[in-house]
Parts: C-alpha cells; sequence; structure tokens
C-alpha cells in the first residue's frame, strides 16, 4: 500500500492523463515556433575611385603641412595589408639618419653571424636600440668592420640609398625614407641572411625602446596598435646650427601593418622636428583607411542557378 501511495505521488504527469470523472483529458497546444532571423549577405568590392579621391586629398593635406614647417621635410609609406604605398621626397638619400643607424648595425652583425650574438653583443644591441646609448654603438661599430663592412651589409639587402657614415662617425650614415622601408621589410619578410631569430630580437628591441624616445612614428599609431620603432637625432652646428631628426618604424594593428618613415633636417631645435614628425604621422594613421575603402554589395540570391 506504501509503495502504490509513493508512486502517485510522485507521479503528477500521471495524474493529468489518467484525471478522475468522464471529462475529456486537456489539450495540450503544439509548441509555436518562433520565426527564423535569415541573416542578409554581404559582399565587399575595394572602392577604388573613393580611394584615388581620398588620397589626392592627403597628398595635398600633407603637402600643406609640410610647406608650413622649418627645414626639410620627406617621408615614405608602405601599408603591408593593402599594398597603399606613397611619399614625398622618398628618395632623396642625403638624410643624416643619426641614431637610427643602431638598427642597421646590429642587423649587419646579425648577417655576418651564423650562431647570433653573443652575451655581450645582446647587451649592447639592447642598450643601442632600447637606450640609444652611443658607446655601445661605438663598440659593434667596431665589431661589425666599420664603414667597409657596412656598405656590403647595405649591398646584400638591397639598401642602394644608403650610405655608411665616414670612419668611426656612423651617425653620420645617409638614407632615404625608402631604404628605411626596405629595411623594416627585410626584418619583417625575411631572406637576405637574417634568421628568424634575428628578425625577431632586432624587432624586439624596437618594440621596447625606453618611453622618452618613443615619440615619432608612434604618432601613426590607432588606441590598441603596437608600434616598434628607431628615432635619430643630432645637432649640426655646421648646418647653420640646426638639427637632423628622423623617425622610422613600424605600427601593427587590426587591418593595418604600417611601414612609416619621416626624415628631418634643419630644423631649429629638436622639440621642432619631432612635432613635425609627429605631425605627418598622426595625419597618416587617422586617414589611411580612407586609401583602400570599400563598397558592399547584397549577394546573388542564386549565384548556381
Amino acid at each position: 500500500m506504501r509503495a502504490e501511495w509513493a508512486s502517485w505521488v510522485a507521479g503528477p504527469a500521471l495524474v493529468l492523463v489518467v484525471g478522475c470523472g468522464t471529462g475529456r483529458a486537456p489539450v495540450v497546444p503544439a509548441a509555436v515556433k518562433a520565426p527564423v532571423k535569415v541573416a542578409r549577405c554581404f559582399l565587399k568590392f575595394p572602392n577604388k575611385r573613393g580611394g584615388r579621391a581620398a588620397r589626392i586629398r592627403l597628398d595635398r593635406d600633407l603637402s600643406q603641412y609640410v610647406r608650413t614647417r622649418s627645414g626639410r621635410v620627406v617621408y615614405g609609406v608602405l601599408d603591408l595589408v593593402t599594398g597603399v604605398r606613397f611619399g614625398q621626397g622618398d628618395h632623396e638619400h642625403d638624410m643624416i639618419t643619426a641614431s637610427g643607424a643602431k638598427v642597421d648595425i646590429v642587423s649587419a652583425l646579425l648577417h655576418q653571424r651564423s650562431g647570433g650574438l653573443d652575451e655581450e653583443e645582446r647587451e649592447l644591441a639592447e642598450r643601442m636600440i632600447r637606450e640609444s646609448d652611443n658607446k655601445a654603438a661605438d663598440a659593434m661599430w667596431s665589431r661589425v668592420g666599420g664603414g667597409g663592412a657596412m656598405s656590403e651589409f647595405y649591398r646584400d639587402v638591397g639598401l642602394r640609398e644608403t650610405t655608411p657614415g665616414p670612419g668611426i662617425y656612423w651617425g653620420g650614415t645617409k638614407t632615404s625614407p625608402a631604404d628605411r622601408i626596405r629595411l623594416l621589410k627585410v626584418l619583417i619578410k625575411g631572406g637576405k641572411g637574417l634568421s628568424a631569430g634575428d628578425r625577431r630580437l632586432v624587432l624586439g628591441l624596437m618594440g621596447q625602446v625606453q618611453s622618452d624616445q618613443a615619440w615619432g612614428v608612434s604618432a601613426a599609431a590607432r588606441p590598441g596598435d603596437r608600434a616598434a620603432l628607431k628615432n635619430g637625432w643630432t645637432p649640426r652646428p655646421f648646418e647653420h646650427n640646426s638639427w637632423a631628426v628622423t623617425s622610422y618604424g613600424r605600427v601593427v594593428g587590426p587591418g593595418r601593418d604600417l611601414l612609416l618613415s619621416v626624415q628631418t633636417d634643419q630644423q631649429p631645435a629638436e622639440g621642432t622636428g619631432i612635432e613635425t614628425i609627429e605631425g605627418v604621422a598622426r595625419m597618416i594613421g587617422t586617414r589611411l583607411d580612407d586609401l583602400s575603402p570599400t563598397t558592399p554589395r547584397s549577394c546573388p540570391r542564386n549565384p548556381f542557378a
């Protein structure tokens, strides 16, 4: 009896089906299905006309900005994602690199070595690029073999618009924005005798420069983008007591792998050069996406009909 009672209490579904009396069992309505939402399909097509118009506007605005600045200003741009490339004076190859040549020196020594740098050389490389230490650069310039060895390195990696500084003066190395971008491409894409580990070392150090030297082409970065760069700055007392200020590097983020070099000389002060470089970089970074716009179009309803 207890077992029967327990089974009756424990089975409310059975009560509904069996029930009491002679009335009909209640009808349970069928479940109503929610309407299915069909996602609309769109394809994106390059808007070449819009891109050309945006490029004309950007070239015009950059030219107007540069004309308002002191001294000479040249720059080169390449986005590895979209293939967008442009510049102004980007093949002028008499621009002093100053400390920008420190990346060249480390890269040239790695190019010579099949086993990478020893512990002391690695420490020197870190001081050269992260802190822009000149004494470390002097030591590494000697180890790499000076200007003659640097000329061989430039020839091997295809930098035809770069000339090493005379004698012990590595800071007198002259280059063009186009060659700075070529060097960045070698460090990113490989080949030319630099291993993946070599390239990671150099780019990693460029991404860790100390905060007071992180100015320059980093101004092209959007929130969340990452920058790896090397800057150069030097007084030129025999050139009307002016300054040469340069910056080149890589800015990476969603839909973007931007290589940018901005070089200036005949600047009245270091700060003026920095301000000019960041003005150019900021304008390029803000408007780069406009140069490769797309137009959305609905997908064909039955493309196989």
